[in-house]
């Protein structure tokens, strides 16, 4: 399982890589164009705003992942043990409640884009929205693996700040 979530990381990470590269050659190639030659290309202002929202969109997911989000946890570190499970027990639910939420919007955006076009490319907008539905998914699915090891008493996994601070690190 675990060769499977770093393949999948991986894959992620690297359609990251070149979505990033795509958008920089199409935004630096139009400002080119735009100052060199009074021109440029329509479509690709549109295409990189696109891999833009996927970016952001898949660039969540891998944090989640990597547990590199913001997080409170003051009071919970003073907790026993017990307490700490319960609050990410607790956590891990509502945080796949507001998944289900994000999903359920994230598709009827989908659904509701998906015969509109956009003006310049005439990419369906349903595929923009489809960047949240995945995200909803991917994390959804973060947050159920770290729910079923919480109920399993297994820890969490480090955090990159907790990594970082070890001695010796």
């Amino acid at each position: 399982m675990n060769r499977l979530v770093a393949r999948v990381t991986w894959l992620t990470e690297a359609l990251l890589a070149l979505a990033l590269g795509a958008m920089m050659v199409m935004v630096f190639g139009n400002v080119l164009l735009r100052y060199a030659f009074d021109s440029g290309i329509t479509v690709s202002e549109e295409l990189a705003r696109f891999l833009f929202v996927w970016v952001t969109f898949l660039g969540a997911v891998i944090v989640m992942g990597q547990g590199g989000h913001l997080g409170f946890d003051l009071v919970v570190r003073v907790l026993p043990r017990a307490g700490q499970r319960l609050c990410r027990i607790v956590s891990d639910l509502l945080m796949l409640l507001c998944c289900a939420i994000f999903m359920s919007g994230a598709w009827a955006q989908v659904a509701i884009n998906l015969t509109n076009n956009a003006p310049v490319s005439g990419v369906p907008l349903g595929w923009a929205y489809a960047a949240a539905l995945v995200a909803s998914l991917g994390l959804g699915l973060i947050v159920l693996a770290d729910l079923v090891a919480a109920l399993a008493g297994r820890d969490p996994p480090p955090r990159h700040d907790e990594i970082a601070l070890e001695p010796g690190a």
